[in-house]
């Protein structure tokens, strides 16, 4: 499937907890339609907790921190040439 956006590229989050913050793709997942996110705006911002179960990754189970993922329809690319 072919997306509007890329790895590497500068984007403004349209919904979601983020809305309205520009952030670049730190990654593009496929199988779920997903982008991952890293916000310049701080490091507080680039990470969030998820619930998971007991696994052989994570023994204990509960809260883990990890980078925040969007539906790719959630953003839309940033030109560089209007921000110029």
């Amino acid at each position: 499937m072919k997306y509007h956006v890329k790895k590497g590229d500068k984007v403004l989050v349209n919904a979601g907890n983020y809305k309205g913050e520009e952030a670049t793709i730190a990654a593009v997942l496929t199988k779920n339609d997903r982008v991952v996110l890293e916000f310049a705006s701080g490091k507080d911002r680039a990470i969030g907790k998820r619930t998971v179960k007991k696994s052989k990754l994570n023994p204990n189970g509960g809260l883990i921190e990890r980078s925040v993922s969007v539906h790719v329809s959630n953003v839309t690319p940033v030109d560089a040439k209007k921000t110029e």
